[in-house]
Protein backbone atom coordinates (compact mmCIF):
# COMPACT_ATOMS: atom_id res chain seq x y z
CA UNK A 1 0.00 0.00 0.00
CA UNK A 2 1.50 3.32 -1.07
CA UNK A 3 1.91 6.28 1.29
CA UNK A 4 1.20 4.22 4.36
CA UNK A 5 2.88 2.62 7.35
CA UNK A 6 2.28 -0.92 8.55
CA UNK A 7 1.66 -1.51 12.24
CA UNK A 8 2.17 -5.07 13.50
CA UNK A 9 0.78 -6.18 16.85
CA UNK A 10 3.46 -8.57 18.16
CA UNK A 11 0.96 -10.06 20.60
CA UNK A 12 -1.38 -11.43 17.94
CA UNK A 13 0.54 -11.05 14.71
CA UNK A 14 -2.24 -8.90 13.27
CA UNK A 15 -1.23 -5.95 11.16
CA UNK A 16 -2.82 -2.86 9.69
CA UNK A 17 -1.78 -0.41 6.99
CA UNK A 18 -2.37 3.17 8.14
CA UNK A 19 -2.46 5.93 5.51
CA UNK A 20 0.03 8.79 5.60
CA UNK A 21 -1.55 12.20 5.08
CA UNK A 22 0.56 15.03 3.68
CA UNK A 23 -0.22 18.72 3.97
CA UNK A 24 1.16 21.53 1.83
CA UNK A 25 4.02 22.02 4.29
CA UNK A 26 5.28 20.38 7.45
CA UNK A 27 5.58 16.87 8.81
CA UNK A 28 3.23 14.23 7.32
CA UNK A 29 0.84 12.56 9.75
CA UNK A 30 -0.40 8.98 10.20
CA UNK A 31 -4.17 8.54 10.13
CA UNK A 32 -4.79 6.26 13.13
CA UNK A 33 -8.59 6.39 13.33
CA UNK A 34 -8.89 2.64 12.45
CA UNK A 35 -6.16 1.51 14.82
CA UNK A 36 -8.49 0.61 17.68
CA UNK A 37 -11.08 -1.04 15.46
CA UNK A 38 -8.50 -3.28 13.77
CA UNK A 39 -5.98 -3.97 16.55
CA UNK A 40 -7.74 -2.94 19.74
CA UNK A 41 -5.09 -0.31 20.49
CA UNK A 42 -4.93 3.40 21.18
CA UNK A 43 -1.83 5.61 21.03
CA UNK A 44 -0.20 7.31 24.02
CA UNK A 45 1.06 10.86 23.41
CA UNK A 46 1.55 12.80 26.61
CA UNK A 47 0.90 16.48 25.87
CA UNK A 48 -0.17 15.72 22.28
CA UNK A 49 3.30 16.72 21.07
CA UNK A 50 3.14 14.21 18.18
CA UNK A 51 -0.57 14.33 17.43
CA UNK A 52 -2.45 16.41 14.86
CA UNK A 53 -6.11 16.79 15.85
CA UNK A 54 -7.36 18.91 12.97
CA UNK A 55 -6.65 20.32 9.52
CA UNK A 56 -6.09 24.07 9.23
CA UNK A 57 -5.36 26.73 6.62
CA UNK A 58 -4.75 29.56 9.09
CA UNK A 59 -1.15 29.55 10.30
CA UNK A 60 1.92 27.39 9.82
CA UNK A 61 4.98 27.08 12.03
CA UNK A 62 8.30 25.57 10.99
CA UNK A 63 10.01 25.19 14.34
CA UNK A 64 13.35 24.01 12.94
CA UNK A 65 13.69 26.97 10.55
CA UNK A 66 12.08 29.50 12.87
CA UNK A 67 9.29 30.46 10.47
CA UNK A 68 5.67 31.54 11.01
CA UNK A 69 3.10 32.18 8.27
CA UNK A 70 -0.46 33.54 8.35
CA UNK A 71 -2.43 32.23 5.35
CA UNK A 72 0.89 31.73 3.53
CA UNK A 73 2.37 35.18 4.32
CA UNK A 74 5.56 35.51 6.39
CA UNK A 75 4.97 37.10 9.77
CA UNK A 76 7.87 39.55 9.39
CA UNK A 77 6.38 40.98 6.19
CA UNK A 78 2.93 41.20 7.74
CA UNK A 79 4.18 42.94 10.88
CA UNK A 80 6.08 45.49 8.84
CA UNK A 81 3.47 46.27 6.19
CA UNK A 82 -0.02 45.58 7.56
CA UNK A 83 -2.23 46.83 10.39
CA UNK A 84 -3.74 44.50 12.96
CA UNK A 85 -7.24 44.94 11.56
CA UNK A 86 -5.98 44.01 8.10
CA UNK A 87 -4.52 40.87 9.69
CA UNK A 88 -7.92 40.15 11.26
CA UNK A 89 -9.51 40.43 7.82
CA UNK A 90 -6.87 38.10 6.38
CA UNK A 91 -7.42 35.40 9.01
CA UNK A 92 -11.20 35.64 8.75
CA UNK A 93 -11.46 35.68 4.94
CA UNK A 94 -8.21 34.26 3.57
CA UNK A 95 -7.16 37.48 1.82
CA UNK A 96 -6.02 40.95 2.78
CA UNK A 97 -8.68 43.63 2.26
CA UNK A 98 -8.53 46.18 -0.52
CA UNK A 99 -8.73 49.83 0.50
CA UNK A 100 -12.54 49.92 0.43
CA UNK A 101 -12.92 46.71 2.44
CA UNK A 102 -10.30 47.85 4.92
CA UNK A 103 -12.19 51.06 5.65
CA UNK A 104 -15.53 49.26 5.91
CA UNK A 105 -14.13 46.63 8.28
CA UNK A 106 -12.56 49.35 10.44
CA UNK A 107 -15.90 51.17 10.67
CA UNK A 108 -17.79 47.99 11.58
CA UNK A 109 -15.29 47.25 14.36
CA UNK A 110 -15.63 50.78 15.76
CA UNK A 111 -19.42 50.48 15.70
CA UNK A 112 -19.21 47.47 18.02
CA UNK A 113 -16.73 48.79 20.62
CA UNK A 114 -19.52 49.38 23.13
CA UNK A 115 -20.90 46.94 25.72
CA UNK A 116 -24.47 46.52 26.88
CA UNK A 117 -24.87 48.81 29.88
CA UNK A 118 -26.05 46.03 32.19
CA UNK A 119 -22.80 44.14 31.61
CA UNK A 120 -21.08 46.79 33.74
CA UNK A 121 -22.71 45.21 36.79
CA UNK A 122 -20.47 42.19 36.28
CA UNK A 123 -17.32 44.22 36.93
CA UNK A 124 -18.73 45.60 40.18
CA UNK A 125 -19.27 42.04 41.40
CA UNK A 126 -15.50 41.37 41.43
CA UNK A 127 -13.15 42.51 44.22
CA UNK A 128 -11.12 45.56 43.23
CA UNK A 129 -7.87 43.60 43.43
CA UNK A 130 -9.05 40.90 41.01
CA UNK A 131 -6.64 40.03 38.23
CA UNK A 132 -7.98 41.46 34.94
CA UNK A 133 -7.76 38.01 33.32
CA UNK A 134 -10.37 36.64 35.75
CA UNK A 135 -12.79 39.44 34.95
CA UNK A 136 -11.99 39.31 31.24
CA UNK A 137 -12.75 35.60 31.00
CA UNK A 138 -16.04 36.07 32.85
CA UNK A 139 -16.97 39.12 30.77
CA UNK A 140 -16.48 37.30 27.48
CA UNK A 141 -18.50 34.31 28.72
CA UNK A 142 -21.24 36.72 29.80
CA UNK A 143 -21.51 38.07 26.24
CA UNK A 144 -23.19 34.79 25.33
CA UNK A 145 -26.22 35.83 27.39
CA UNK A 146 -26.57 39.02 25.35
CA UNK A 147 -26.13 37.33 21.96
CA UNK A 148 -27.88 34.01 22.48
CA UNK A 149 -28.64 33.69 18.78
CA UNK A 150 -24.98 32.90 18.11
CA UNK A 151 -25.41 29.55 19.86
CA UNK A 152 -27.19 28.34 16.72
CA UNK A 153 -24.80 30.03 14.34
CA UNK A 154 -23.85 26.85 12.51
CA UNK A 155 -26.77 24.57 13.30
CA UNK A 156 -28.74 25.39 10.17
CA UNK A 157 -28.33 26.48 6.55
CA UNK A 158 -27.77 30.07 7.68
CA UNK A 159 -24.21 29.22 8.75
CA UNK A 160 -22.83 31.69 6.25
CA UNK A 161 -20.24 34.40 6.27
CA UNK A 162 -22.67 37.20 7.22
CA UNK A 163 -23.63 35.83 10.65
CA UNK A 164 -20.08 34.65 11.23
CA UNK A 165 -18.66 38.10 10.50
CA UNK A 166 -21.07 39.77 12.90
CA UNK A 167 -19.98 37.37 15.65
CA UNK A 168 -16.30 37.87 14.77
CA UNK A 169 -16.62 41.65 14.76
CA UNK A 170 -18.28 41.60 18.16
CA UNK A 171 -15.54 39.49 19.71
CA UNK A 172 -12.70 41.50 18.16
CA UNK A 173 -14.19 44.87 19.08
CA UNK A 174 -15.58 44.12 22.56
CA UNK A 175 -12.69 42.18 24.10
CA UNK A 176 -10.47 45.32 24.33
CA UNK A 177 -13.34 47.16 26.04
CA UNK A 178 -13.85 44.32 28.54
CA UNK A 179 -10.08 44.16 29.12
CA UNK A 180 -9.81 47.91 29.76
CA UNK A 181 -12.84 47.87 32.06
CA UNK A 182 -11.37 44.88 33.91
CA UNK A 183 -8.13 46.75 34.57
CA UNK A 184 -9.75 50.01 35.62
CA UNK A 185 -12.06 48.17 38.01
CA UNK A 186 -9.08 46.31 39.52
CA UNK A 187 -7.58 49.71 40.37
CA UNK A 188 -10.77 51.33 41.58
CA UNK A 189 -10.87 53.70 38.60
CA UNK A 190 -14.06 54.83 36.91
CA UNK A 191 -14.72 53.22 33.53
CA UNK A 192 -14.00 55.13 30.33
CA UNK A 193 -16.29 54.60 27.37
CA UNK A 194 -14.75 53.63 24.02
CA UNK A 195 -14.16 56.39 21.50
CA UNK A 196 -15.42 55.35 18.06
CA UNK A 197 -13.40 58.17 16.50
CA UNK A 198 -10.22 56.32 17.36
CA UNK A 199 -8.59 53.38 15.57
CA UNK A 200 -8.81 50.00 17.32
CA UNK A 201 -5.40 50.07 19.03
CA UNK A 202 -5.46 53.77 19.89
CA UNK A 203 -8.91 53.31 21.41
CA UNK A 204 -7.62 50.56 23.71
CA UNK A 205 -4.78 52.76 24.96
CA UNK A 206 -7.28 55.59 25.44
CA UNK A 207 -9.59 53.42 27.56
CA UNK A 208 -6.65 52.39 29.74
CA UNK A 209 -5.19 55.87 30.25
CA UNK A 210 -7.94 58.49 30.04
CA UNK A 211 -9.99 60.02 32.82
CA UNK A 212 -13.76 60.39 32.39
CA UNK A 213 -14.58 63.41 30.22
CA UNK A 214 -10.87 63.83 29.70
CA UNK A 215 -8.26 62.88 27.16
CA UNK A 216 -5.02 60.94 27.04
CA UNK A 217 -1.72 61.63 25.34
CA UNK A 218 -1.12 58.81 22.86
CA UNK A 219 1.77 58.90 20.41
CA UNK A 220 1.59 57.42 16.93
CA UNK A 221 4.66 55.30 17.66
CA UNK A 222 2.85 53.79 20.66
CA UNK A 223 -0.16 52.85 18.53
CA UNK A 224 2.07 51.33 15.85
CA UNK A 225 4.08 49.37 18.41
CA UNK A 226 1.07 47.89 20.20
CA UNK A 227 -0.59 47.18 16.85
CA UNK A 228 2.49 45.15 15.90
CA UNK A 229 2.30 43.19 19.15
CA UNK A 230 -1.36 42.37 18.45
CA UNK A 231 -0.38 41.23 14.96
CA UNK A 232 2.41 38.96 16.18
CA UNK A 233 0.00 37.21 18.57
CA UNK A 234 -2.96 36.85 16.19
CA UNK A 235 -2.62 33.10 15.57
CA UNK A 236 -0.06 30.41 16.32
CA UNK A 237 -1.16 26.96 15.27
CA UNK A 238 -2.63 24.44 17.70
CA UNK A 239 -1.29 25.80 20.97
CA UNK A 240 -2.90 25.07 24.34
CA UNK A 241 -5.44 27.90 24.28
CA UNK A 242 -6.43 27.34 20.65
CA UNK A 243 -6.88 23.64 21.39
CA UNK A 244 -9.09 24.62 24.33
CA UNK A 245 -11.21 26.77 22.00
CA UNK A 246 -11.56 23.94 19.48
CA UNK A 247 -12.33 21.41 22.23
CA UNK A 248 -15.17 23.51 23.62
CA UNK A 249 -16.32 24.25 20.07
CA UNK A 250 -16.58 20.50 19.40
CA UNK A 251 -19.25 20.21 22.10
CA UNK A 252 -21.54 22.68 20.33
CA UNK A 253 -21.17 25.28 23.09
CA UNK A 254 -21.70 28.99 22.47
CA UNK A 255 -18.74 30.49 20.54
CA UNK A 256 -18.21 33.07 23.30
CA UNK A 257 -17.94 30.25 25.83
CA UNK A 258 -15.25 28.67 23.65
CA UNK A 259 -13.34 31.97 23.52
CA UNK A 260 -13.65 32.29 27.30
CA UNK A 261 -12.11 28.82 27.66
CA UNK A 262 -9.21 29.98 25.48
CA UNK A 263 -8.69 32.96 27.77
CA UNK A 264 -8.54 30.66 30.78
CA UNK A 265 -5.93 28.47 29.09
CA UNK A 266 -3.87 31.46 27.98
CA UNK A 267 -3.66 32.76 31.54
CA UNK A 268 -1.29 29.96 32.54
CA UNK A 269 2.33 30.81 33.33
CA UNK A 270 3.56 28.29 30.79
CA UNK A 271 1.49 29.96 28.07
CA UNK A 272 0.33 33.59 27.79
CA UNK A 273 1.31 34.46 31.34
CA UNK A 274 4.99 33.91 30.57
CA UNK A 275 5.65 37.54 29.60
CA UNK A 276 4.73 38.66 33.12
CA UNK A 277 7.24 36.18 34.50
CA UNK A 278 9.95 37.45 32.14
CA UNK A 279 9.57 41.04 33.27
CA UNK A 280 9.49 40.06 36.95
CA UNK A 281 12.71 38.09 36.46
CA UNK A 282 14.45 40.94 34.63
CA UNK A 283 13.56 43.21 37.54
CA UNK A 284 14.84 40.61 40.01
CA UNK A 285 18.17 40.45 38.16
CA UNK A 286 18.37 44.25 38.00
CA UNK A 287 17.62 44.56 41.74
CA UNK A 288 20.39 42.03 42.47
CA UNK A 289 22.95 44.46 41.09
CA UNK A 290 22.93 42.90 37.62
CA UNK A 291 24.53 39.70 38.88
CA UNK A 292 23.60 37.95 35.65
CA UNK A 293 26.18 35.19 36.12
CA UNK A 294 24.42 33.98 39.26
CA UNK A 295 21.15 33.52 37.39
CA UNK A 296 22.86 31.89 34.40
CA UNK A 297 24.64 29.44 36.73
CA UNK A 298 21.35 28.59 38.42
CA UNK A 299 19.73 27.94 35.04
CA UNK A 300 22.54 25.53 34.16
CA UNK A 301 22.49 23.72 37.53
CA UNK A 302 20.63 20.39 37.04
CA UNK A 303 19.86 20.30 40.78
CA UNK A 304 18.19 23.72 40.75
CA UNK A 305 14.61 23.97 39.48
CA UNK A 306 15.16 27.64 38.55
CA UNK A 307 14.24 28.49 34.94
CA UNK A 308 15.46 31.48 32.97
CA UNK A 309 12.22 32.87 31.58
CA UNK A 310 11.93 34.03 27.97
CA UNK A 311 14.22 31.41 26.43
CA UNK A 312 13.23 28.35 24.44
CA UNK A 313 9.90 27.35 22.98
CA UNK A 314 7.82 24.18 22.73
CA UNK A 315 7.79 24.39 18.92
CA UNK A 316 10.63 26.67 17.83
CA UNK A 317 14.10 25.10 17.80
CA UNK A 318 15.47 28.22 16.19
CA UNK A 319 15.01 31.96 16.75
CA UNK A 320 11.29 32.71 17.24
CA UNK A 321 10.40 34.87 14.19
CA UNK A 322 8.03 36.95 16.33
CA UNK A 323 10.91 37.65 18.70
CA UNK A 324 12.99 38.93 15.77
CA UNK A 325 10.26 41.40 14.85
CA UNK A 326 9.93 42.55 18.47
CA UNK A 327 13.71 42.91 18.83
CA UNK A 328 13.73 45.22 15.81
CA UNK A 329 10.79 47.13 17.27
CA UNK A 330 12.51 47.40 20.65
CA UNK A 331 15.65 48.82 19.04
CA UNK A 332 13.57 51.44 17.20
CA UNK A 333 11.67 52.40 20.31
CA UNK A 334 14.56 52.87 22.73
CA UNK A 335 15.32 56.35 21.40
CA UNK A 336 11.70 57.40 20.84
CA UNK A 337 9.87 56.47 24.04
CA UNK A 338 10.88 55.85 27.62
CA UNK A 339 12.20 52.29 27.71
CA UNK A 340 13.60 51.27 31.09
CA UNK A 341 17.34 51.33 30.38
CA UNK A 342 18.14 49.18 33.42
CA UNK A 343 15.90 46.39 32.22
CA UNK A 344 17.12 46.87 28.68
CA UNK A 345 20.72 46.45 29.81
CA UNK A 346 19.87 43.18 31.55
CA UNK A 347 17.91 41.96 28.53
CA UNK A 348 20.71 42.75 26.07
CA UNK A 349 23.24 40.94 28.25
CA UNK A 350 21.03 37.87 28.62
CA UNK A 351 20.37 37.84 24.89
CA UNK A 352 24.10 38.05 24.14
CA UNK A 353 24.77 35.07 26.40
CA UNK A 354 21.94 32.99 24.98
CA UNK A 355 23.20 33.48 21.42
CA UNK A 356 26.84 32.65 22.24
CA UNK A 357 26.88 30.27 25.23
CA UNK A 358 27.21 26.58 24.26
CA UNK A 359 24.70 25.56 26.96
CA UNK A 360 21.94 27.60 25.33
CA UNK A 361 23.03 26.87 21.76
CA UNK A 362 23.14 23.09 22.24
CA UNK A 363 19.68 23.11 23.80
CA UNK A 364 18.36 25.58 21.20
CA UNK A 365 17.23 27.98 23.91
CA UNK A 366 16.79 31.09 21.80
CA UNK A 367 14.99 34.23 23.04
CA UNK A 368 11.25 33.89 22.44
CA UNK A 369 8.46 36.41 21.93
CA UNK A 370 7.86 36.79 25.68
CA UNK A 371 11.46 37.89 26.22
CA UNK A 372 10.93 41.17 24.36
CA UNK A 373 7.22 41.88 24.72
CA UNK A 374 7.34 42.70 28.44
CA UNK A 375 9.92 45.48 28.05
CA UNK A 376 8.03 46.99 25.11
CA UNK A 377 4.68 46.83 26.91
CA UNK A 378 6.22 48.50 29.95
CA UNK A 379 7.56 51.27 27.72
CA UNK A 380 4.02 51.67 26.36
CA UNK A 381 2.83 52.17 29.96
CA UNK A 382 0.85 48.93 29.89
CA UNK A 383 0.54 47.67 33.51
CA UNK A 384 2.08 44.25 34.08
CA UNK A 385 -1.29 42.77 35.05
CA UNK A 386 -2.47 43.67 31.53
CA UNK A 387 0.30 41.84 29.66
CA UNK A 388 -1.74 38.66 29.24
CA UNK A 389 -4.98 40.55 28.39
CA UNK A 390 -3.01 42.25 25.61
CA UNK A 391 -2.13 38.76 24.37
CA UNK A 392 -5.85 37.88 24.51
CA UNK A 393 -6.78 40.92 22.40
CA UNK A 394 -4.31 39.94 19.70
CA UNK A 395 -5.21 36.24 19.75
CA UNK A 396 -9.00 36.76 19.74
CA UNK A 397 -9.22 36.80 15.94
CA UNK A 398 -7.21 33.60 15.67
CA UNK A 399 -9.54 31.86 18.09
CA UNK A 400 -12.60 32.98 16.12
CA UNK A 401 -11.10 31.81 12.83
CA UNK A 402 -10.13 28.48 14.42
CA UNK A 403 -13.67 28.10 15.82
CA UNK A 404 -15.19 28.75 12.40
CA UNK A 405 -12.78 26.36 10.68
CA UNK A 406 -13.58 23.65 13.20
CA UNK A 407 -17.34 24.05 12.83
CA UNK A 408 -17.09 23.86 9.04
CA UNK A 409 -15.04 20.66 8.95
CA UNK A 410 -17.55 17.82 8.39
CA UNK A 411 -15.09 15.27 9.78
CA UNK A 412 -14.87 16.94 13.20
CA UNK A 413 -16.33 15.09 16.19
CA UNK A 414 -16.56 15.93 19.87
CA UNK A 415 -13.07 15.92 21.38
CA UNK A 416 -12.59 12.81 23.51
CA UNK A 417 -8.98 11.82 24.26
CA UNK A 418 -8.33 8.38 25.74
CA UNK A 419 -6.36 7.53 28.85
CA UNK A 420 -4.03 4.82 30.07
CA UNK A 421 -5.59 3.74 33.33
CA UNK A 422 -3.01 2.94 36.03
CA UNK A 423 -5.27 2.85 39.10
CA UNK A 424 -6.35 -0.04 41.28
CA UNK A 425 -8.61 -2.77 39.86
CA UNK A 426 -11.81 -4.42 41.03
CA UNK A 427 -11.63 -3.42 44.70
CA UNK A 428 -14.24 -4.74 47.13
CA UNK A 429 -16.08 -2.81 49.83
CA UNK A 430 -15.67 -4.66 53.12
CA UNK A 431 -18.74 -5.19 55.28
CA UNK A 432 -18.46 -3.73 58.77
Amino acid sequence: MGNSVTIIDNRSGKKIDLPILEGNRGTPVIDIKDLNKELGLFTFDNGFSSTAHCKSELSFIDGEKGELFYRGYRIADIAEKKSYLDVCYLLLTGEFPNEKNSLEFDMLIRKRYFLHETLKELFRAFPENSHPMATLSSGVAALSSFYREHLDLCDNKKCGTFDYFIMAQRIISKIPTIAAYSYRHSKGLSLVYPDANRYFTENFLYMLRAYPNGDAEIKDIEVKSLDTIFTLHADHGQNASTTAVRTVCSTGAHPYAAISAGIGALWGRAHGGANEQVLNQLREISDSGNDIKKFIDRAKDPNDDFRLMGFGHRVYKNYDPRAKSLKELQDKLKNEINIDNKLLEVAYRLEEIALSDDYFIERKLYPNVDFYSGIILTALKIPISMFTPVFVIGRSVGWIAQWFEHRHDPSMRIARPRQLYIGKVDRKIEDN
